[in-house]
Order: C-alpha cells, then sequence, then structure tokens
C-alpha cells in the first residue's frame, strides 16, 4: 500500500473501532457499520462493488452489503485494516494509491464530522496536492448532475470545472474541503461559494458525487 492510502486506511480504521458499531456518518442512512461494510464489500466483493456504477447490480450490492454488515464489528475493522486479497485490483501500488486515498480521506471526515465536536484537519501540502490531482481528473464526473454551473477554486488560484452551464457558482477552499462539497458533503464542507444568491443555495443542496 502506498503512503498516502495507507495512511488514511489506518486512521479510517481507528476512527470507527473508536466510534463503535452504531455511531452516526455523513453517508445519509448508514451507521458505522454500514460505512465499515461497504469498505470491505468494495475490496473484497468486486462482483458486488459494481452496483456503485451499475443499476442493474445495486440490488445485489445492497444484499451482499447487508450480509457483510450483519458479521461482527471487529472483524469487519479487521479485515479493512488488513487491506485488499493479494488478487485484488487494490492491492496494487498505483491503484491504492489512484483509488484508495481520496476514498478513505472522504470517509474518515464521514466519521469525524458526524460528531458535535469535530474540528478540521490540517493536511500536509503533499496529500492536499494528491487531493486536488483527484479532484481535477474527477470533477466533472462527480459534478455532472449539478442543476448549476459549478467551479472548483483553490485560495491559490487554480481551478477546475465540475460542470458546465449558467448561472455559475464558484467554491473555494482547501482540497480536502472540495473534496467533501463534490463528493456530496456540501453542508459540511468548510468552503466559500460565490455567485447568484439562488444559484448557491441550489449548489448547497445539488445531489453530487458518484
Amino acid at each position: 500500500m502506498s503512503t498516502h492510502a495507507k495512511r488514511e486506511r489506518l486512521l479510517l480504521a481507528d476512527l470507527l473501532d473508536g466510534a463503535g458499531p452504531g455511531a452516526p456518518t455523513l453517508c445519509e442512512g448508514w451507521s458505522t457499520r454500514d460505512l465499515a461494510a461497504h469498505l470491505v464489500v468494495r475490496e473484497r466483493r468486486p462482483d458486488a462493488a459494481a452496483g456503485v456504477l451499475v443499476k442493474p447490480l445495486a440490488a445485489r450490492l445492497a444484499r451482499v452489503q447487508e450480509e457483510f454488515a450483519a458479521r461482527p464489528y471487529e472483524e469487519l475493522l479487521q479485515l479493512f485494516r488488513t487491506g485488499p486479497p493479494r488478487m485484488s485490483p487494490f492491492a496494487l501500488k498505483q491503484v491504492d494509491e489512484a483509488a484508495n486515498s481520496f476514498e478513505f480521506y472522504v470517509h474518515a471526515e464521514d466519521v469525524r464530522r458526524a460528531r458535535p465536536d469535530w474540528t478540521p484537519r490540517e493536511l500536509d501540502p503533499v496529500f492536499a496536492d494528491t487531493l486536488w490531482s483527484r479532484i481535477e481528473r474527477g470533477a466533472r464526473i462527480f459534478g455532472r448532475r449539478s442543476p448549476v454551473g459549478l467551479v472548483l477554486r483553490r485560495p491559490d488560484g487554480r481551478t477546475a470545472v465540475a460542470h458546465r452551464g449558467t448561472p455559475v457558482v464558484t467554491v473555494t477552499g482547501e482540497p480536502g474541503e472540495l473534496a467533501l462539497f463534490l463528493t456530496g458533503r456540501q453542508q459540511s464542507a468548510r468552503v466559500e461559494l460565490e455567485g447568484d444568491k439562488e444559484a448557491v443555495a441550489t449548489a448547497r443542496e445539488a445531489k453530487l458525487g458518484i
């Protein structure tokens, strides 16, 4: 496992462990147990995990995830903490870095920010740039359903277009905060929105993400 992905995996595992199986998350309708089951299924059951993108497989994904969620919570955490099977694509360093650093960061914040006493993490510049690279590559996929034009901007002025259209809303924040906004966690992301008042309100409630 790569440096960022490994660190985020262990941090997320520790957060899930500390929160316990019944704690809330930012994933609507999911407890920490549900999130842990999702993480394990994603890496260990690709036949079911494809249901995230392939709608005809969504029912299969839900069924398999429910089966994993019924397992002891400690078992789920151990499966996640130890990483994917050797034959899994996620076991490849390049895939691990590309797919998991971003994914695990977002889900770690799902656990952290569901608590009333959370405070923002201060990310090191290299990891912030890693998240930004993922945002640049995937912005239009995450933002494809936005009903308004959406431009993401870092404090240093670098931008990425998530959706073309008018009116345009510009979302400014650090890469970690933009990652949360772009994946549908707008209410929990510490960002500034600029644009028409009605468009800004629409952007805050838009269905973003995969």
